[in-house]
């Protein structure tokens, strides 16, 4: 055992060794090499934590997993995380746990509405059209990109049953009206963090309104696990829900290698099962397999203690262009917090007003030639993208903003990985395209 530790230590020193070397050799030359919108920021403690978990060859969730969960409930002020492989598998977790036979009266059915809005990511409407409920798109405000709460009475019918939103780029939608809303007529509501962990509302944590909060850790966001994301409740029931859908959809809820967590293993009657049939094999839900590896979390676990951290460098980096490309906002317009909000940015996003000089396109064009990246707000307008020519939804209204955000809008990094120098260049390449047209 002696020598066992003393190899590991070893090789965990080597590792240490191994990233200072790395980072000795790395370099990056302004206007040559591209600034990107989003990437990794670590050290060699997230490498020594990834290598120590990968010695264990636990493989599966794990000590690191479980450890993560904790700490991350706690960060986001909730009571339950359950990590999953991906956002996109959270909102899919989160979705589906609402369509389960256990609420009863109040599980969702197919042909159920769900509110939601166009422009943003597929996959925080996707698992709306995978349960075979209906989206019913709704436009939003530009500036801050989030739903027009003022639709929201338009978009209510006797089928709707649930809200899903995202909160765009870490702007938070107007959670005052949003929630007030789904109290009122008694509708579900889930809430799309992946872009926005560690945004407040109110002083609130976001995630906190609704009944489930969604997340993401894909290298592009707040944090990274790789890929990796979480599903927050402080719903037990729910919780034990999301854990089913996760997990295969089976009704027992032992973690990977644990054995009669109930103490009823095999004392239960299931269905048309024989009485006392194995629980661990008995199934409630058609679910998936969506967890994550221990090994993903071992670099969560680490990447948590950053987070605070790379929140506020993210706010910093976000005014400090703020401030350098407001003197163009007759020609732009700029990101607008929502009323009463803290946003932890993900990106800083533009839209180009109608103008005589220029288009969106010259523009992205002209920094993406001078090496610093751009990209568009997601799929602009779903109801526009391939894949959603044959699903059926519903839309409020003409959609006439979230069209002008397909044609007009894109966004650059506000990601912690900036410095000074790099804002600075980025606030020069647009003050160089204006001065050259204007």
């Amino acid at each position: 055992m002696k020598k066992t530790k003393k190899l590991r230590k070893e090789i965990l020193e080597k590792v240490k060794e191994l990233h200072r070397e790395e980072q000795k050799e790395e370099s990056f030359e302004l206007g040559k090499d591209t600034i990107p919108f989003a990437a990794r920021v670590f050290d060699e403690k997230e490498k020594v934590s990834l290598v120590d978990s990968s010695l264990d060859f636990w493989l599966t969730t794990g000590r690191y997993a479980e450890e993560f969960e904790a700490e991350f409930a706690d960060f986001m002020d909730q009571r339950y995380c359950s990590l999953v492989n991906s956002g996109s598998s959270a909102n899919l977790v989160a979705l589906s746990a609402l369509t389960s036979d256990k609420l009863e009266d109040r599980k969702l059915k197919a042909g159920d509405e769900v509110i939601t809005v166009a422009a943003g990511f597929p996959t925080t409407v996707n698992p709306i059209v995978q349960n075979n409920l209906v989206p019913v798109f709704v436009d939003v405000e530009l500036g801050t990109y989030n739903i027009k709460v003022s639709e929201l009475e338009k978009a209510l019918s006797d089928k709707t049953k649930a809200i899903m939103l995202a909160h765009t780029l870490g702007n938070p939608f107007n959670l005052e009206a949003v929630t007030e809303f789904a109290e009122e007529h008694d509708l579900y509501l889930i809430e799309d963090c992946c872009d926005a962990v560690g945004t407040t509302y109110d002083g609130e944590m976001v995630g906190t309104f609704g009944d489930f909060a969604t997340v993401s850790f894909y290298p592009a966001h707040h944090m990274t696990m790789g890929e990796g994301g979480a599903v927050l409740t402080n719903n037990p029931v729910y919780k034990k829900l999301a854990v089913s859908f996760r997990d295969w959809g089976r009704d027992c809820y032992c973690e990977p290698g644990a054995n009669n967590t109930c103490g009823r293993r095999f004392s239960m009657q299931f269905g048309d099962l024989p009485y006392g049939y194995d629980h661990k094999y008995v199934y409630s839900h058609v679910g998936y397999n969506l967890k994550v590896t221990d090994m993903q979390a071992a670099v969560g676990v680490e990447q948590l203690k950053k987070l605070p951290d790379f929140i506020e460098a993210r706010k910093e980096n976000f005014e400090k262009l703020y401030k350098g490309i407001k003197e163009f906002e007759e020609y732009l317009i700029l990101p607008e917090a929502e009323e009463n909000s803290d946003p932890s940015w993900f990106a800083f996003p533009l839209s180009v007003k109608e103008n005589d000089e220029f288009t969106k396109n010259e523009l992205v064009n002209y920094l993406e030639k001078h090496k610093v990246m751009t990209r568009q707000l997601f799929a602009g307008n779903l109801t526009r993208q391939p894949a959603y020519q044959n699903v059926e939804y519903r839309v409020v209204g003409d959609l006439a903003n979230t069209d002008y955000i397909m044609n007009n809008t894109f966004f650059i990094g506000v990601y912690p990985g900036l410095d000074d120098q790099k804002i600075e260049y980025i606030i020069q390449q647009f003050a160089d395209f204006f001065y050259e047209r204007i």
